[in-house]
């Protein structure tokens, strides 16, 4: 009798810098990628290829609907070149989405409008924030010692908050981009690095009344289908099986951090042996957590860039 088969996962990263100048030419040549780009340009009205091209910042609206287009372009080509059939699906922070459309729980096209009206919709809030706010990156940095130098900028009265625990001694902050500097300036002092800066800032308590503004204004316009393949939430691991929990998890994304230590826990006890990372990523699969509990099939643009393997 055959033993039965690992369980397989497919992952959504979370956006970083994705640049036109480090993902056009897959857009422009990847056939995957061209199908997709075709039904977004007929939702935008107008080309999302120059739209990216002329794009004003890492995560404008042209950013963000190609790295969506990219993120499930990629899983497209995994799908028909790698043999990907997974079983679990989850996505990382702006992941979320390409892992609400893959589990079809949302039709493509209209995962493109809702990417849009949420960068409007946040656009808006953060036009009304007093303060300039971001999310960082730090990884390599010792976790006791830096959570307590968070805790200690907390007391006194600083706004800071963790958004993203993404591994052992990686973490995403956010904070007053006036502090930003003195921030980056301690974590050297105790041997970290300092990665990438994010605006507008994400997942913290603070905006949960960008997320009821979301609610109110974006979900409600795109009813969800319930997921034909299990969604794991970045926010703590949990199992999404209905439509109802989609929404909470996508609405989740605004004021909880994310955990990605906790979906790596829940997709092994899941049985996940495989996992494929579609999109641009420079981060997730090369996490130690991530590539020391599974066999990491990254899909990047700069893998499709290299041959096929034959068996």
């Amino acid at each position: 009798m055959s033993e039965p088969r690992s369980a397989v996962a497919v992952a959504f990263p979370g956006m970083g810098s994705s640049t036109f100048d480090e993902v056009g030419r897959f857009m422009v040549l990847d056939r995957y990628a061209r199908r997709r780009i075709a039904v977004a340009d007929e939702v935008l009205g107008r080309s999302l290829l120059d739209g990216f091209r002329a794009a004003q910042g890492v995560y404008d609206v042209h950013a963000q609907v190609a790295f969506l287009v990219n993120s499930l372009a990629l899983a497209d080509r995994a799908e028909q070149e790698l043999g990907l059939r997974p079983d679990f699906c989850v996505g990382a922070s702006v992941g979320q989405r390409a892992a609400a459309a893959y589990a079809g729980s949302l039709d493509f096209a209209d995962a493109v409008r809702l990417t849009v009206d949420l960068v409007r919709c946040e656009d808006e809030y953060f036009a009304g924030e007093p303060d300039d706010l971001v999310t960082h990156c730090f990884v390599r940095v010792p976790g006791q010692e830096f959570l307590a130098l968070v805790e200690e900028r907390s007391a006194r009265g600083e706004w800071i908050e963790i958004s993203g625990y993404l591994d052992e001694g990686a973490y995403l902050v956010s904070l007053r981009a006036a502090q930003l500097d003195d921030l980056i300036a301690a974590v050297r002092a105790l041997g970290g690095y300092s990665m990438q800066t994010m605006r507008p800032p994400v997942h913290a308590r603070r905006f949960t009344p960008l997320r009821l503004k979301a609610d109110a204004e974006v979900f409600t316009r795109y009813p969800l289908a319930e997921p034909a393949l299990p969604v794991i939430a970045d926010q703590d691991g949990r199992r999404i099986g209905s439509a109802a929990e989609l929404r909470t998890m996508l609405l989740d994304t605004f004021d909880r951090p994310i955990h990605w230590p906790a979906v790596v826990g829940a997709l092994k006890d899941e049985g996940v042996s495989t996992l494929y990372v579609t999109g641009p990523d420079l981060l997730f699969h090369r996490l130690d957590v991530t590539a020391g509990n599974f066999e990491v099939i990254p899909v990047t643009p700069k893998t499709a860039a290299k041959p096929v393997p034959v068996p």
